[in-house]
């Protein structure tokens, strides 16, 4: 942590006055002062532990939440204000290395050399500040690329339940598009395991692309507080990188609701009333204030892929619908496709983006993808009558159709770098135009000879009889 915090912007320095905890809850603390109280999201510590403001008591008192554990600390305990909110370095010296919440290297290496620091709460761009680039991020996912393309500068969603794949998603997004990426790329860990942060950080070690990526992590096993704040220490970083540097900025969090659940933990700490579903009253102004964040400048562009966990699968749960309206692309991936070993388990028929238009993709992007979906949902009406009645009850232009979406649910399964551990089987990253043709290929047959299972799990559609 920074050991000279600074002033916020304005602030003369002044000697840092000293308080006495009166009270001690759990990790909630509160702090009185013989002068005049510190402001909301000052830093505060006391005993090696840190603590920021989040409610004034009284004109002498504060209510702060603890951001490291508690033990040892008692009534009476000496307080020092710092005079001003956390603050991180940014700059080129923090590529390459593993923070925490308060910028400090956990990777085992010295603190990053930097002369700038930013303090992690800070406002959205103005509106006229922002520029809408609408241009595509290519991925080399099939099911992505063509259904849900991934607005450059936006904001894109991984929705699923617990075991679908959305770790294993966000990991080969990082392996197919931090090679090919020239911007700064960060990962924001946000409650997620320790195992996975090692791996992750072995991973880009072994790839070759550590050296132009910083990586922050908040894990499950700390504070709510610090899960709360490391998504605002991120995107501090990102736009350090954007503003200042002019840079494009690629930024990868996983996972998102564990910051809503963060701060739902942190709400209850501080004895605020819930809100539905057990929620915390202040969930939408919370995700507003990290998602518009997310944003292109004159300057530069941040392009945001979010991991969500949907609590028990239901997508009308407060936290997935509020995160759903600051997307402009949404991949939902369905349990379903994921019990049938259709990997990766992206619905087609839920998944959507804004990019999806003939005006940005081109005409014959836009109706590819209109014709799969088409095929697809067809072949869905039809699962009753075929589970009921059997194949050979259809007529011949259903038999068809469900060849072709049988075909085209196979073609969209792939295999991935980041599981080759796992199958055997070598990743594949495949060039957009590749997905349209062998989409296109499939949709123009109305009569197979080959095995549906030639489709399965391959790149491009070279030659289906021969691919495994």
């Amino acid at each position: 942590m920074r050991a000279d915090p600074g002033t916020y912007e304005g602030q003369t320095a002044g000697e840092a006055p000293i308080g006495r905890i009166v009270g001690l809850r759990g990790a909630v603390v509160d702090v009185e002062f013989a002068t005049g109280a510190p402001r909301i999201r000052d830093l505060l510590h006391a005993a090696g532990v840190p603590m920021e403001v989040s409610a004034l008591v009284d004109s002498r008192t504060v209510r702060c939440i603890a951001l490291a554990p508690v033990r040892g600390l008692g009534l009476g305990e000496a307080v020092r204000a710092t005079g001003a909110p956390i603050q991180v370095p940014v700059g080129k010296a923090v590529l390459g290395r593993v923070l925490n919440v308060f910028g400090e290297a956990i990777d085992g290496g010295p603190p990053p050399a930097v002369s700038a620091w930013r303090p992690v709460h800070r406002a959205a761009p103005a509106l006229e500040e922002r520029v809408v680039r609408g241009t595509v991020l290519e991925t080399g996912i099939k099911a992505i690329d063509l259904l849900a393309p991934i607005e450059r500068g936006g904001k894109t969603g991984l929705f699923g339940g617990a075991g679908v794949g959305k770790t294993m998603l966000i990991n080969e997004l990082i392996n197919n598009t931090v090679q090919h990426y020239r911007g700064v790329s960060l990962f924001c860990g946000i409650g997620e395991r320790s195992r996975e942060a090692e791996e992750l950080y072995r991973e880009m070690g072994e790839a070759g692309v550590r050296d132009k990526t910083v990586m922050l992590f908040g894990q499950m096993n700390e504070a709510p507080g610090v899960r709360f704040l490391i998504g605002k220490t991120a995107l501090t970083v990102a736009e350090y990188f954007r503003d200042e540097m002019r840079q494009d900025v690629l930024l990868l969090i996983d996972n998102v609701f564990r910051f809503v659940q963060a701060g739902s933990e942190v709400s209850g700490l501080l004895g605020r009333m819930p809100s539905r579903v057990g929620y915390q009253p202040t969930l939408a102004t919370e995700l507003a204030e990290l998602q518009e964040r997310i944003t292109s400048t004159q300057s530069g562009a941040i392009t945001s892929v979010q991991a969500v966990y949907v609590p028990a699968d239901d997508f009308t749960d407060p936290a997935a619908v509020h995160i759903f309206s600051h997307l402009s692309a949404s991949v939902v991936l369905s349990r379903k496709r994921a019990s049938e070993g259709l990997y990766p388990a992206v619905d087609p028929l839920a998944s959507s983006s804004v990019m999806l238009s003939p005006t940005v993709v081109g005409q014959r992007h836009y109706e590819i993808a209109r014709e799969v979906r088409r095929t697809l949902a067809q072949y869905e009406e039809l699962r009753d009558i075929i589970a009921m009645l059997g194949l050979e009850e259809l007529s011949a232009a259903d038999r068809a159709v469900v060849a072709r979406a049988r075909r085209l649910e196979r073609f969209l399964t792939q295999p991935f770098h980041v599981a080759e551990m796992f199958s055997g089987t070598p990743g594949a990253r495949v060039p957009l135009a590749d997905t349209l043709a062998g989409c296109e290929t499939i949709l123009a047959r109305s009569r197979f000879d080959d095995d549906e299972m030639d489709y399965y799990m391959i790149g491009s559609l070279s030659d289906p009889a021969t691919a495994a």
